[in-house]
Formats: C-alpha cells, sequence, structure tokens
C-alpha cells in the first residue's frame, strides 16, 4: 500500500497549518522530511497532490479528494487507537445487558443514558429481554455478560455472581367485566381453575423452562412477556398475578379489579447476575448503580400506563 497513516497526517497538517514550514513545526520535524514525504507520496501514487506553481502551494483535484478521504481515515484511527486503550484498561469492548421481563424496559435505558454521559460510547451496550429462567438462561449460554431482574431461583452448576435487586409484591387482577371480579373473596382454587389464565412464555432455550401461578388443567393462554399479560388481563383475555407497581393504576382507574385469593403468590426476588469470572469495568459500575436503593426505587415506582414501559 502506497499510502500510510503518517502521509494522511503530513498533508492534513500542511492544509490547516497552510504552509509545509509550518507542518513541519506541528509535527516536530525539518521542513525537508515533510517536503519529502509528499514528494515521495506523489512519485509512489503518480499524481500531483500539490500545485506549487504559484506563491503559494495548493491542493489540487486529486489532492483534495486524497485529504478529504483521509480525514476520514484518520479519524477512524484515531477512534481505534482509544478504543484499544479503552479496552487495555479493563472496560469492554461490548457489554450484552439481559433484562428480565418484570423489569421496566425505559428504566433501564434511562441507566445506560447516565453510563454515555459518563464515559461515553467506547463500550457497545447491547441490551436484549428474557422471561423468568430465560435470564439464567441468557448467561449460561453466553447471550449476555449482566442480567437485571434475574429470578432467585439459581440454576445449579454454579459459576454466577449475584446481588439482590429488589422484591415485587403480586397482585391477582381480574377485568371488572371478568366472571370471577363479582364472585365473593377469598376466591377458591377450584374457581380459578375453570377460567384462563394469562402467562408469559419463559424464553430459556435450553434450561427447563418454568411457569408459575398456573393450576394443573387450566387453561393458559400464553403471551410474550409481563408487558403483555396485563393488557390481555385487562382485555378480560384471562386472569393471574401481576406486579404491584406495574398495575397499581390500573386498579386505581378500574381497567383492573384485584381479588383476594386463598393461595396467594410470593413476593418475586429479583436479582442482578453475572458470570462470577467477568471483570469489566462497565458491567461493575452498573452493578454498583443498581445497589443504590434510590435507582431501584425509580426502577420500580409506579408505572403510567399512559407514558409506555
Amino acid at each position: 500500500m502506497r499510502i500510510s497513516l503518517d502521509h494522511l497526517l503530513v498533508i492534513d497538517a500542511i492544509v490547516r497549518r497552510g504552509s509545509f514550514a509550518a507542518a513541519a513545526a506541528e509535527l516536530h520535524r525539518v521542513p525537508s522530511a515533510v517536503t519529502y514525504s509528499v514528494n515521495k507520496l506523489e512519485q509512489d501514487l503518480g499524481v500531483q497532490i500539490f500545485d506549487r506553481s504559484g506563491h503559494r502551494a495548493r491542493l489540487t483535484d486529486a489532492g483534495r479528494e486524497l485529504l478529504r478521504e483521509g480525514r476520514e481515515l484518520l479519524q477512524s484511527a484515531m477512534r481505534l487507537e482509544a478504543h484499544v486503550q479503552h479496552v487495555a484498561r479493563g472496560w469492554e469492548s461490548e457489554l450484552r445487558i439481559a433484562v428480565g421481563d418484570l423489569v421496566p424496559p425505559s428504566r433501564v435505558q434511562d441507566l445506560v443514558a447516565r453510563f454515555y454521559g459518563e464515559f461515553g460510547s467506547r463500550t457497545r451496550i447491547r441490551i436484549s429481554h428474557e422471561v423468568y429462567g430465560g435470564c439464567w438462561d441468557a448467561l449460561a449460554n453466553d447471550r449476555a455478560d449482566l442480567v437485571i431482574g434475574a429470578p432467585s431461583a439459581i440454576p445449579a452448576g454454579g459459576g454466577y455472581a449475584t446481588q439482590p435487586l429488589t422484591q415485587l409484591e403480586f397482585v391477582f387482577a381480574v377485568a371488572p367485566s371478568h366472571p370471577l371480579a363479582v364472585l365473593p373473596e377469598p376466591l377458591s382454587p377450584a374457581q380459578i381453575k375453570n377460567f384462563r389464565a394469562v402467562t408469559a412464555a419463559d424464553s430459556s432455550r435450553s434450561l427447563p423452562p418454568r411457569t408459575s401461578g398456573l393450576l394443573s388443567g387450566q387453561d393458559v393462554l400464553t403471551v410474550h412477556d409481563m408487558w403483555q399479560k396485563r393488557v390481555a388481563q385487562i382485555n378480560g383475555l384471562g386472569v393471574g398475578f401481576l406486579p404491584r407497581y406495574l398495575v397499581n393504576q390500573d386498579l386505581a382507574a378500574g381497567r383492573l379489579r384485584e381479588k383476594q385469593v386463598e393461595e396467594t403468590k410470593e413476593p418475586a426476588v429479583l436479582m442482578v447476575a453475572w458470570r462470577s469470572d467477568y471483570l469489566g469495568k462497565a458491567s461493575a459500575w452498573c452493578r454498583g448503580e443498581l445497589a443504590k436503593p434510590a435507582l431501584i426505587e425509580a426502577l420500580f415506582s409506579e408505572i403510567d400506563p399512559t407514558s409506555g414501559y
């Protein structure tokens, strides 16, 4: 290859500084070295880069095109250099975050925005969404480096590190038009079993999929995640447990009705999880933020259904 980054640096400096001598001073070289670099490139390419016929050297058309393209290459090289140094200091080239479906996606994006504001975008971030055991499956099968909102049932085999995130209270909710809405409380399993349940599909690919809150023999509508489950229950397509923070406003507005049941659902214990041998600084920063009570409170504050999730 005849064109080097050094050639491009020299030409860029000449144009910015206005002369060969000024470019040489910026580059800490003698003027003859700058002149030689340009002459050698012109000879190798067989084109004239500078028109020297006037009082001052000016770029030819070929020279202008070389500088335009060359500056893009210089910027790419500088970004690459900074990126390599960033990784060498322990920062990940890419951080893959899996978010459990009990965690509001938009609020995780607030965390990512804070990361970009503090550290820039040298670490690329990839966000995926998982349901129930799929959170652990993403770690086990190297689809994620960090999980936000993993269930507390850690798979056998070890190799995982965790920190507590929060506990979520669940309520049994039905649409006001649903037959269960008018039955006396507490509802028994036998009564509930007669009606369709709505469940979010476990996104595990290799670990055994899990279910929660379903009764044996009960008809089931399976949806993609907890957010679709809420909508399905508002529409009267089925019944089931939903996180209280997610449906508080629906309950207050009458879109859903809370029913007391004989067999309640225990609070869901959610974790932040990662592989125990994972040492990246971006992941460590996220884990530190996710240990702060104020951030956890903001993450799981009451959802306004009109504002998106």
